[in-house]
């Protein structure tokens, strides 16, 4: 196994396991050099299914002369164009509070490079629509940070407990939190692969 992460985090005999079952995931950075590009389509497509997120934002950036939703021109667009989009008028509140952020705030890369995992957590989230969730994956997808454990995504959840099952069988709440962080550390400072796989793995009915 060449590639360090996956051997390291191989070391789990239930991750070399799931490892071998998983297909090497796809790896998807198509905002690369865009953090504020990334917290709008991220704003767009929550609640909904991708299809029509991208559907939405496709329609959404349209609404721009170079298909680009600058914060100073996303602000001067009237809710009604805004809504001709199809965005809802909670996600355009909160399309506005990511603009007005980076108006006031840089969120290029070469100001949240030099920044740790937990406080571009903590830069972020005061924008209105932006939580933990929705940062760790920018860190993983965005940012390619190679260390973030994205604990509330209910999909990495579900498979740890089908995974891990004789360590977390019965357990609920901040016990079961608990036990997945503890079973977590041993990837590191390769959660984010394991992560990868843990979403792209099918357990067996």
């Amino acid at each position: 196994m060449n590639d360090p992460a996956l051997a390291h985090i191989a070391q789990d005999p239930i991750m070399a396991r799931l490892i071998a079952e998983t297909p090497s995931p796809k790896i998807f950075n198509d905002y690369a050099d865009d953090v504020y590009l990334a917290l709008l389509e991220s704003i767009v497509s929550q609640q909904i299914s991708v299809k029509a997120a991208n559907a939405i934002f496709i329609r959404f950036r349209r609404l721009f002369p170079d298909n680009y939703p600058h914060a100073d021109a996303l602000l001067l667009k009237t809710t009604d164009e805004l809504r001709s989009a199809g965005l809802s008028f909670q996600k355009i509140k909160y399309l506005q509070s990511v603009a007005e952020f980076s108006l006031a705030n840089p969120i290029d890369r070469a100001h949240l490079d030099p920044m740790s995992d937990e406080e571009i957590v903590q830069y972020l989230i005061p924008i209105k629509g932006i939580g933990r969730w929705t940062v760790e994956m920018m860190l993983m997808f965005v940012l390619s940070r190679p260390d973030v454990f994205p604990i509330d995504d209910l999909v990495i959840r579900q498979r740890m407990l089908r995974a891990y099952s004789e360590k977390t069988e019965g357990l609920m709440g901040k016990p079961l939190y608990k036990v997945l962080h503890e079973i977590a550390n041993a990837w590191r400072p390769y959660r984010t692969e394991a992560s990868r796989y843990l979403w792209r793995w099918k357990p067996e009915n």
